[in-house]
């Protein structure tokens, strides 16, 4: 009886898994319900709202605020020339600052321009959240 038990389920399994490995499925890239959920085209969907978001903000407000302060333009920033012509005769060569290429990104360049944006756009204390911040109880102390 026990041998008959074992014997059974061993054709069983054994037939179980043949058919498994024999079974023709559609693989990853193709399965369209999967593509769907995997991260493996994470980098081909458009960014979601958040990122969007603070690169409107980097793009109308960050960067042109920053680099209108002169203390960016020297340290950070390469200045070049356009020629522009205004009339047939008379042509002027107007300054204009761009990023330099070449350079690595530091801390301290971000402290420089997050200090030149607070100066520019100062933060008013009536619409700020720092006086009810530091009002909340700290845990621990």
């Amino acid at each position: 009886m026990k041998q008959l038990i074992i014997t059974s389920n061993a054709i069983f399994l054994a037939l179980v898994l043949s058919n498994c490995s024999s079974s023709v499925e559609v693989t990853p890239s193709q399965n369209s319900e999967l593509n769907k959920i995997s991260k493996s085209n994470a980098a081909t969907k458009k960014p979601g709202v958040m990122q969007r978001s603070l690169d409107s903000w980097l793009q109308n407000d960050w960067e042109p605020t920053v680099s209108k302060d002169k203390k960016i333009q020297q340290k950070y920033m390469q200045e070049k020339k356009i020629n522009t012509k205004k009339k047939e005769a008379s042509s002027t060569k107007e300054k204009h600052y761009v990023e330099k290429k070449d350079k690595n990104f530091t801390l301290q360049e971000y402290v420089d321009k997050a200090s030149a944006y607070m100066e520019a756009k100062p933060t008013h204390e009536e619409e700020s959240n720092v006086k009810k911040m530091e009002s909340l109880p700290v845990i621990g102390k």
